[in-house]
């Protein structure tokens, strides 16, 4: 499972896991959370908000989707979900046991995103499994050989 945003990072991430998936033989899935809108006082325009969110998530998976078709033959299910990314995560991970790796991308510079900190702290011993953290200084080809 990939959480997938705008970032370079979960790219990368995303890259991996297919990798890994095709010499495997497993799957991929895509998790691409869409943090709720802040309040806004017209009802209309904060569902605005949340729609257009919803199709830059969207659009975004299923572009990169079709790249791991075309790349590593894996069609991967994709997930688009509207809430805080911690908790959907859990869910997903609660639901679907045959989940086999919860694999985040790591920024180049500065520290670790939300979501690293939060899996791989004391919620990591925790986790029904493991946490891939990939570095997103990493290139293709070195993804590729560490896949």
């Amino acid at each position: 499972m990939v959480i997938l945003d705008e970032s370079p990072e979960a790219e990368k991430a995303l890259f991996f896991a297919a990798r890994r998936a095709a010499k495997t033989g497993g799957g991929v899935r895509i998790v691409a959370p869409i943090p709720p809108a802040e309040f806004v006082q017209w009802s209309g325009v904060q569902a605005t908000m949340e729609e257009e969110a919803r199709q830059r998530a969207e659009a975004l998976a299923m572009g990169l989707a079709g790249t791991l078709m075309q790349e590593s033959g894996i069609r991967p299910i994709i997930t688009v979900k509207t809430g805080k990314p911690i908790p959907i995560i859990r869910e997903i991970l609660e639901e679907d046991d045959s989940i086999a790796a919860l694999v985040l991308g790591a920024a180049v510079g500065g520290a670790p995103g939300p979501l690293i900190a939060h899996f791989a702290s004391a919620e990591s011993g925790k986790m029904p499994c493991p946490i891939m953290i990939v570095p997103g200084s990493l290139s293709n080809e070195e993804i590729e050989r560490l896949s």
